[in-house]
């Protein structure tokens, strides 16, 4: 939705209505992505694509349709169906596209989703696309990291998918989530659509190793976008790291420095440095450690931690800096191979991200999501 925001805004601000599709989930080859939007006005102009060509035809009578009717509608198109040649779907794959009626009425929190998406705050829309009571179909919740508005019809609704929202969000991904009727997380009846406006948050791996290559695997299943950086050409390939949404040759203090003078480096941002290697991570270090960033670990044994901190004392790095820093890397897990290892390190991540302890949930009571 985001490529369509402004036009559905505009219109939103003017008074009229819209009629608004949104790729919900997919399956197979879809052409586009869940969030892909198509809005189409009252005087017949469009804006955005949902297939990119495939379907849009069926998606605008549709759409026409929601907006005379006031009835949201999710309707399936795919390979599989009588009609996929019909409408276009030609390129294979099954999509499920979500068509709802857009104006001040339907939506009175659209002002302010627009202002945070703007203002670089991250917010996600919550809409309920599927529910066994036809009624709550097209409810809408704003989530903010720190706040909701809106209700999707009852506190324990809300509370639950407030909180797999902002998971969703803290991780730069849209998608379907579903529950029982009431919200409950096991159990059928209810299905929403968390559309989040804010880009995946970036792991920076330093280190051409075998285990960056499962932290990078790692990384990029938990919705990070993974760059794997060191200054070996012979050691940075594409090839080693296919699972990196980037692969880069450059010194690691370096890079790093311009990334971060460049204004792509955040709070969310998550560092792993693999070298253990002074002559590497001792310069990077120096650069991270100054940074606002969400997570700094370093890799290493008990004594490499000791001489690297030596080293960081020596380079100026103040008591207060070196406490940011995870030396050794990871959660206590007994990890053994690359893979455990990546497992350790991304559960650290997780648990200084959401305020965890680490601790067993079998050995804690109260609330499982604080």
């Amino acid at each position: 939705m985001r490529d369509v925001l402004d036009d559905v805004f505009r219109r939103w601000s003017a008074g009229e209505t819209v009629g608004l599709g949104t790729v919900v989930a997919t399956f197979s080859s879809a052409p586009r992505a869940p969030g892909a939007a198509m809005v189409v006005a009252q005087d017949g102009t469009v804006a955005g694509s949902v297939s990119g060509g495939c379907v849009e035809g069926a998606v605008y009578e549709l759409a026409q349709e929601v907006v005379a009717e006031r009835k949201p509608v999710l309707q399936r198109y795919g390979v599989s169906d009588d009609d996929a040649f019909a409408v276009g779907l030609t390129c294979g794959g099954i999509i499920d596209i979500y068509v709802e009626h857009v104006d001040r009425e339907s939506m009175p929190e659209l002002g302010e989703v627009v202002e945070s998406v703007r203002g670089g705050e991250p917010v996600a829309v919550v809409t309920i696309i599927e529910h066994e009571r036809e009624g709550l179909v097209g409810e809408h919740m704003i989530v903010w990291p720190d706040r909701t508005a809106g209700s999707l019809g009852s506190s324990r609704m809300d509370d639950a998918v407030a909180d797999d929202a902002r998971g969703l969000l803290a991780s730069g991904r849209t998608g379907t989530l579903h529950y029982g009727p009431d919200g409950q997380r096991r159990g059928e009846g209810m299905a929403v659509f968390v559309n989040s406006f804010e880009p995946p948050p970036r792991l920076l791996v330093f280190g051409a190793i075998d285990f960056a290559a499962a932290m990078a695997r790692m990384g990029a299943y938990l919705g990070y976008q993974v760059t794997v950086c060191d200054a070996r050409p012979v050691f940075a390939t594409r090839s080693r790291f296919p699972d990196a949404h980037e692969v880069v040759v450059d010194w690691p203090h370096r890079y790093l420095k311009a990334e971060a003078e460049a204004g792509r480096v955040d709070r969310r941002t998550a560092i792993a440095v693999l070298t253990h290697d002074p002559k590497f991570d001792v310069p990077l270090l120096e650069v991270a450690l100054r940074l606002d960033v969400g997570y700094v670990g370093a890799m290493g044994s008990r004594k490499t931690h000791d001489d690297r901190f030596a080293r960081l004392r020596e380079a100026g790095i103040t008591e207060a800096e070196l406490a940011r820093l995870s030396s050794p890397i990871g959660l206590d897990l007994g990890a053994r191979t690359p893979e455990e290892t990546a497992v350790s390190i991304a559960a650290e991540i997780i648990s200084l991200r959401w305020g965890g302890s680490g601790t067993r949930l079998a050995e804690l009571s109260g609330r499982i999501h604080g």
